[in-house]
């Protein structure tokens, strides 16, 4: 089980982190992905970070201003997210896949886990 949090109103310009703990089972040989949903859109990838934390990927919207990353002691990894906008508006859920190799996937059916949610909403 992949657990979110984290989410709450922000103001734009502020910052804040989410974390995604798992349960259950280890991190340590899985890609793990935010993905986020704003209302009335289709899911999208946001940023993924492989099983050693040495391969890290962004979607172009985010790039510069998001941060993830990855404590295998606490089995967590985090999106630290900076410079919000209205428009980070969403949904945010992380996901998991096993993957040994460190690619890059940014699909939703890529993905095997799925955390439920945590909402970040900023405000203009």
């Amino acid at each position: 089980q992949l657990q979110a949090s984290g989410g709450g109103l922000v103001q734009a310009g502020g910052s804040r982190r989410l974390s995604c703990a798992a349960s259950g089972r280890t991190f340590s040989t899985y890609t793990v992905a935010w993905f986020r949903q704003a209302p009335g859109k289709e899911r999208e990838f946001v940023a993924s970070i492989s099983w050693s934390g040495s391969n890290t990927y962004y979607a172009d919207s985010v790039k510069g201003r998001f941060a993830i990353s990855r404590e295998k002691v606490k089995n967590t990894v985090y999106l630290q997210m900076n410079s919000l906008q209205p428009g980070d508006t969403a949904v945010y859920y992380c996901a998991a896949r096993r993957d040994m190799d460190g690619r890059y996937y940014s699909q939703l059916d890529e993905y095997d886990y799925w955390g439920q949610g945590t909402e970040v909403t900023v405000s203009s």
